[in-house]
């Protein structure tokens, strides 16, 4: 436990969670950054999930609904992050009204290609074949998105006091 003088209330074993969620963040947003770079592009891990996110579907995506499926408040940081992905053409920007839509471009493509060839190999194998089984992926999935629900609304809780 990192936080001891947090873990004597109500909950003790969140401070340990807590702390657990903080080395998980760190190695996660290590990971998708040196895959990146595996890939040739060395990208930020925003601009690399803004780029999956831009991908999905391969539906062109307004800045507002990247920053709501990212949970990301500050839309600046996706405004800096798609500035920097169209840069280095991985991503094009259309304006369809007031809206800026952004889309993947062929190299936006090929860029989560090689990005999916190397989580299979380096990733995804190893813990299909080393566990956790997809049940408890599910579960720990579920956990964490009710966690997320829980530390928002306590943000905004914590934000009128």
């Amino acid at each position: 436990m990192s936080s001891a003088h947090l873990a004597d209330g109500a909950a003790p074993a969140l401070s340990e969670l807590e702390f657990s969620l903080t080395l998980a963040a760190t190695a996660y947003h290590r990971w998708i950054a040196r895959c990146a770079a595996a890939t040739g592009i060395a990208l930020a891990p925003l601009e690399v999930l803004i780029l999956h996110t831009v991908r999905h579907r391969d539906r062109p995506k307004r800045l507002a609904d990247i920053a709501l499926v990212l949970d990301v408040e500050d839309t600046h940081l996706i405004t800096y992050a798609v500035r920097k992905l169209e840069k280095a053409g991985l991503v094009a920007t259309r304006r369809s009204g007031k809206e800026k839509l952004i889309g993947a471009t062929d190299a936006g493509i090929d860029f989560c290609a090689a990005y999916r060839a190397i989580r299979e190999a380096v990733l995804t194998e190893p813990i299909a074949a080393d566990g956790p089984e997809a049940t408890a992926l599910a579960q720990a999935a579920a956990l964490l998105r009710r966690l997320s629900g829980q530390y928002n609304q306590a943000a905004r809780a914590a934000a009128t006091l």
